[in-house]
């Protein structure tokens, strides 16, 4: 175990804002210190701290760096929303999970980090997942061992801090026939969903890491949002997901036009952007790049790897500007923390961060925070924002795109003001 890990827990749980985790709490007047983004490293809350369950997870009061949702003014432009996204989140020796925590803190960002439940179960205590139309202890990507747990722990606990958002990939991550996710009932769904809370809200319990610091966020609260296996089985997961309470989902395909809802919760599906080289549009995964380069193979011609991360950073860099000069669609963009092609598209997807997340008017946010800046929207300006086609602006720009009320009328008809 990570000597990070090793917190007391008693006297408040002072511990579990302290060391490592650098803090925990808003501004002093209790608003947001980020206006975009983790603008410098939290401070440490004001003793709030409350343990839930047998400790795994705790109430440390609002997440801290979040920027706050503003309804757009008349005739204000949107602002361009990029959300990068990361299925199965975990720390391994690859060290990924770190590295673009990192990254983001640079570059004036938050991400969402979809855990997969079984990285919190150590393989020894596995027969306790009983995944849907599977035997106990079934997993397609395994499960995890201490050390893994720990420092998988203490990304999770540093990301949420930081204003990132923790979501869920799962358990099992199983695809295709004979009892993929494609193939299940809702509840199924459900039940692998309660899994996935479980599994982090006792995550102390399975390893037996008594006086490890708490994860600072209530789980059942924080999870209002996933992205499926393979993005299968998404029509019974969003029926399941509609009745737990969730906000959001991205496990679709989508073209870059503004997001409406299924199922009562907002679409954030990933996209189809230019793919260069190519005569069709690439979907924003690392995984998809990589099938349409070099196919099942992972780690495919090395001559190739430099050509293959520059595909895909200019494909994702002319679908953002696509946007950015266009509809102003959000650019959502989903990766796994693997170094398939030898880290290619690692390399791009920082290059992509590095490039458009300090340009003027960009948010590079969470799912979470999209979402709450959609809700704070008037209904009928999102009507129109949806009515403008991939990389179309207005034609007479946006002050009068998104007037204040009914346009008044041209002179020389009737009804129209005297010169």
């Amino acid at each position: 175990m990570a000597a990070t890990q090793r917190f007391a827990v008693g006297a408040v749980v002072a511990a579990a804002c302290a060391s490592s985790l650098a803090g925990c709490a808003s501004g002093t007047d209790g608003s947001p210190q980020a206006v975009h983004g983790p603008q410098n490293a939290p401070q440490a809350p004001r003793g709030i701290v409350r343990l839930i369950g047998d400790g795994s997870t705790a109430y440390t009061g609002a997440q801290p760096n979040l920027p706050r949702p503003e309804r757009l003014r008349p005739g204000q432009k949107p602002p361009q929303f990029v959300v990068f996204s990361w299925d199965g989140a975990g720390e391994d020796s690859q060290k990924l999970f770190s590295r673009f925590r990192e990254v983001a803190k640079a570059n004036n960002a938050t991400m969402t980090y979809f855990l997969s439940g079984v990285y919190l179960l150590p393989e020894d205590r596995r027969d306790l997942y009983q995944p849907p139309q599977h035997t106990a202890g079934s997993s397609e990507i395994g499960f995890n061992d201490e050390k893994g747990i720990a420092d998988t722990v203490e990304q999770l606990r540093l990301a949420w801090l930081e204003g990132n958002e923790i979501g869920t990939h799962f358990n099992g991550h199983f695809c295709g026939e004979n009892g993929g996710v494609g193939q299940w009932s809702v509840e199924d769904w459900k039940s692998e969903i309660a899994q996935a809370k479980e599994f982090v809200k006792r995550w102390k319990t399975n390893t037996g890491m008594k006086s490890a610091a708490p994860l600072p966020f209530d789980y059942d609260k924080e999870l209002v949002g996933a992205r499926t296996p393979c993005l299968e089985g998404r029509q019974n997961f969003l029926r399941a997901a509609a009745e737990l309470g969730f906000r959001y989902d991205t496990s679709g395909v989508n073209n870059q036009v503004w997001p409406g809802k299924k199922e009562g919760l907002w679409d954030l599906s990933m996209q189809l952007v230019p793919f260069p080289g190519r005569t069709f549009e690439q979907l924003t995964m690392d995984y998809n790049f990589m099938v349409n380069q070099s196919g099942t193979k992972t780690q495919g011609d090395p001559a190739k790897f430099g050509q293959w991360g520059d595909q895909m950073r200019d494909g994702l860099l002319r679908g953002f500007y696509r946007a950015y000069d266009g509809n102003r669609a959000p650019l959502i963009i989903g990766n796994h923390f693997e170094s398939w092609n030898g880290g290619t598209y690692m390399r791009a997807v920082e290059e992509v961060v590095k490039e458009v997340c300090n340009k003027p008017d960009v948010r590079c946010v969470s799912f979470r925070q999209l979402a709450d800046w959609l809700d704070a929207q008037d209904p009928q300006t999102l009507e129109r924002l949806r009515g403008l086609g991939v990389g179309e602006a207005p034609k007479q720009g946006w002050a009068s795109f998104l007037p204040d009320g009914p346009a008044p009328a041209p002179k020389g008809v009737p009804g129209a003001p005297r010169p």
